[in-house]
């Protein structure tokens, strides 16, 4: 069977849809027996860049639509495509290259076997590649969870619970990759995110021990490993050596993910088993007498792949940027894979941590970090504690899997499960205040306990269905989570005037007095939600509608005044996107979604507890992906508002609810590849966030403080073999941060800093053959080692940016 690319062309527009219905059928069919689908071969010129509008969905289906769009005849043998999907194709694209974009992921490939003739079969071996016209086909096409070569990520399941390219997700979502991180040698995630747009990662400066980080004019940004909630607001922490990716959801995520803020979602995800056997082995020094080792292990369990294996650890000991703190770590993540058919898969996922030395995590006064203060700029080393008074520990445990059955190209089920501990002992004197001069600094010893349980599960049902010309991913799903969480805080009541520390000639080692327990509560926190959600496609157009309802119930039981306050809440959120995908690469889109999350504190004494925050979300955007590329450009604009918002008020001495935060903003971000040489990520962030109502006087109007404006980096690396020099990369960035207020009443602003970093590697293979695999990598960051105030709360509450560090690794993967 046979036509020209005119008439398929004009049919297609011209035929009533029951006879486009039959055709797909018939070259559906034909696929389906493994009789090729043929076009006039002499149309089938496969340099020339045709136009393709191919949706996502079963990959029979999207083989037969490339064939007839393409003019060229695919020959498919008989069940080798089923239970799979591909992602689609629409741009100009060359037959060559369509393909190879068409079948990523799937574990085949296609072979020239004739002018205009193409033969799909499975792909070799994993690691070798074939030739496919001018372009190299490897088998390990990207996912939404897989590994990603540079630093462009093409799809991702954050956004939608579901694998979809992000050029077809009316929503911005940032991938960090693991090249990315490497290229950087990031010491924890906040670190990975400095060149993504619409986050300020690093508020916290120096202090390393949590992950928090401010998205869209909002913090703390929950936490998520392998779509399921990892742990609570500033306690957990993974190791970034652990992951394939980190990934940001720029606005609510309610929808799919439950109670949240509205700024955004932070997700990572594992490392995971592949069939390839890829292992990695490092060995790192550098500034603050650090001292790292990690290793990487994957493959086979079993010689027909059907049990697979990964194993990562990490090692590491060195100081903190404050003298007399030291920071440890211990981390190990088994990883097991079992896939007894191309239709169903079982991942089992553990992780353990232990970090004996957790890190620094105190508090500076507005004098002499944010300025200059009487007696000068404090050291950004100066322990404003005390080493004898001091104990950092944490230790974290969780287990896990994730299951997938397809029964049919229609119907997938998924259940993704994991329990979690994690155990916080702290002690240290922490700054309360500065005397009127700056001289001396009022300090209080505190001590506090974390204990953390949680168990969340989440089952989710796809449908991928076709209602004339609409395709359907339909998914269904219920999620529910159960946190316990003790805590317990003791501090000297009497600190006032007693444990004062005088910045020009510190002494340490102050007797502490007994302390008193001051708060002892018991909370538990079970959440129930269900959703459901469409994404329908139909040519270039993408309609994304969802719902979700959820109930939660939060008991906390104050142990020492013997009471028991239970906050119940029910909610309903939604969203609505609406996206176009051009031929020519351009995707604009418009989103709507809403977002909540219970509150925690209360009033007045003896007052009721606070009713949940809501936030609402307008976004317009625009994404291009230049075809043939591996480029992707994301503008953004945004009206972002959260109400319901409470504030600690200092006259009254207890938070307050009745605010309202609103904050509008615009982002960019490029990431990609030019050429085979330069991976280049950067971003621009313009932020106007502001408190449109309070109870607190003087702040309304104002912008919340930690805040900056503008947010700008640039980051690149380049292979220079080209030149060459072969083996030898450099990379470089750059990163902006703007001014931001140190204060709800914005008396005082925290200046600017622009910061760089750079990188340089040399793969030692082009030195002796022997070496191959070995390489070498040398990184620095704040590379002036500019002195610079991180951030302000308060007067208070400064934070010092990081100083200077140097690392250098050797590096051996086989």
């Amino acid at each position: 069977m046979s036509l020209s690319s005119a008439a398929a062309g004009h049919s297609r527009f011209l035929l009533a849809p029951a006879a486009v219905a039959v055709r797909q059928g018939l070259l559906l069919g034909l696929l389906s027996a493994g009789l090729p689908f043929a076009a006039a071969p002499a149309l089938a010129a496969t340099a020339e860049q045709g136009g393709y509008a191919i949706p996502a969905g079963p990959l029979s289906g999207a083989l037969a639509s490339f064939a007839e769009q393409a003019g060229v005849s695919v020959s498919l043998p008989p069940g080798l495509a089923a239970g799979k999907r591909s992602a689609g194709l629409s741009g100009h694209w060359s037959v060559a290259d369509g393909l190879r974009h068409l079948l990523q992921g799937t574990g085949l490939d296609a072979l020239p076997s004739g002018e205009g003739v193409y033969r799909v079969r499975e792909a070799p071996s994993v690691g070798s590649a074939v030739e496919l016209g001018a372009t190299d086909v490897h088998a390990n096409g990207q996912s939404a969870t897989g590994p990603v070569d540079g630093y462009l990520a093409e799809r991702s399941a954050a956004g939608t619970k579901t694998d979809t390219p992000l050029t077809r997700t009316a929503q911005s979502v940032s991938v960090v990759t693991r090249d990315q991180m490497d290229d950087q040698a990031v010491a924890n995630v906040a670190q990975a995110l400095r060149y993504s747009s619409g986050v300020f990662s690093e508020y916290r400066g120096s202090s390393r021990r949590v992950d928090e980080v401010f998205v869209r004019g909002f913090g703390y940004a929950p936490t998520y490993l392998d779509g399921l909630s990892f742990g609570g607001e500033s306690r957990s922490q993974i190791d970034p050596w652990m992951l394939e990716r980190v990934e940001l959801i720029h606005g609510p995520a309610s929808v799919l993910y439950g109670q949240a803020n509205p700024g955004g979602l932070l997700s990572m995800v594992s490392k995971r088993p592949s069939v390839e056997a890829r292992n990695a082995v490092q060995l790192a020094a550098g500034s603050d007498s650090l001292v790292r080792g990690a290793f990487d292990l994957n493959g086979r369990l079993s010689e027909d792949g059907t049990l697979l294996y990964r194993l990562n650890g990490v090692l590491s000991k060195g100081q903190a940027e404050v003298d007399h703190v030291d920071e440890e770590r211990r981390a190990i993540a088994p990883a097991l894979t079992w896939q007894p058919d191309e239709n169903t898969s079982l991942t089992l996922l553990g992780y353990y941590q232990h970090d004996p030395e957790a890190g620094y995590r105190n508090f500076w006064p507005t004098e002499g970090v944010a300025n200059d203060g009487r007696y000068g700029r404090l050291s950004r080393h100066f322990d404003v504690g005390d080493p004898h008074f001091y104990v950092s520990r944490r230790e974290e445990s969780a287990l896990g899997y994730q299951f997938e059955h397809r029964f049919n190209d229609t119907l997938t089920v998924r259940q993704n499960l994991r329990y979690l501990e994690e155990r916080g002992r702290y002690r240290q004197m922490v700054f309360m205040s500065a005397s009127a001069d700056g001289r001396y600094l009022q300090r209080a010893p505190s001590e506090s306990r974390e204990d953390l349980r949680q168990f969340v599960v989440d089952n989710q049902m796809q449908l991928d269905l076709q209602t004339g010309p609409l395709n359907h991913t339909v998914l269904a799903g219920v999620d529910y989570k159960r946190t316990h969480l003790d805590t317990d805080t003791a501090r000297d009541q009497d600190w006032r005037g007693r444990y004062l520390l005088d910045v020009r000639n510190p002494v340490y080692g102050v007797p502490v007095g007994p302390l008193t327990m001051i708060a002892d509560d018991t909370q538990r926190a079970d959440q129930l939600g269900g959703y459901l959600q469409d994404q329908i496609e139909m040519d270039g157009w993408n309609l994304m509608l969802g719902g979700r309802h959820d109930r939660s119930e939060i008991r906390t039981d104050n142990n020492l005044g013997g009471s028991r306050v239970t906050v119940k809440d029910d909610k309903v959120t939604g969203r609505a996107g609406l996206l176009y995908a051009f031929d020519n690469g351009l995707s604009p889109y418009v989103s709507y979604s809403t977002s909540f999350e219970p509150e925690l504190s209360s009033g007045a004494p003896g007052s009721a507890p606070f009713k949940p925050t809501t936030g609402k979300q307008a976004e317009v955007g625009l994404k291009y992906q230049p075809p043939g590329t591996d480029s992707l450009f994301t503008l953004s604009g945004f009206d972002l508002r959260q109400r319901n918002v409470s504030a600690w008020d200092s006259n009254l001495g207890y938070n307050v609810q009745n605010g309202e935060v609103r904050s509008r903003g615009v982002e960019f971000e490029a990431r990609g590849r030019v050429g085979e040489s330069l991976d280049l990520v950067g971003s621009y962030t313009y932020l106007k966030p502001e408190v449109t109502e309070t109870a607190q006087a003087g702040v309304e109007g104002k912008q919340p403080a930690r805040q900056p404006n503008h947010l700008a980096a640039l980051w690149g690396s380049y292979h220079l073999d080209g030149l060459g020099l072969a083996g030898l990369t450099v990379g470089g960035g750059a990163r902006y941060v703007g001014s931001s207020f140190g204060d709800a009443r914005n008396t005082y602003k925290v200046d600017a800093v622009t910061l760089f970093d750079a990188m340089l590697g040399y793969d030692l293979d082009h030195l002796a053959p022997a070496l191959k695999g070995t390489s070498l990598q040398l990184n620095a960051s704040n590379l002036t080692d500019k002195r610079y105030a991180a951030s302000c709360a308060s007067v208070d509450s400064c934070f010092y940016g990081a100083s200077r560090t140097v690392t250098a690794s050797v590096n051996y993967a086989w």
